[in-house]
């Protein structure tokens, strides 16, 4: 079984972490009520997508 030669350095080992980061979902604004929503998806609020009312709301 392969074993390393050498002990991984502290630089290496952490930089090659530095893109174990979580992000932010990317988020958009409606342009029917203009409340926050996720991209390509029909608005939780009032329903609409593309223009058209897609899920009827209370």
């Amino acid at each position: 079984m392969p074993v390393p030669k050498r002990k991984t350095s502290r630089a290496v080992r952490d930089s090659r972490r530095a893109s174990h980061h979580l992000t932010a979902p990317a988020v958009s604004v409606c342009p029917q009520c203009h409340e926050v929503k996720l991209p390509h998806r029909v608005c939780p609020s009032c329903g609409y997508y593309d223009g058209k009312e897609i899920v009827e709301t209370d």
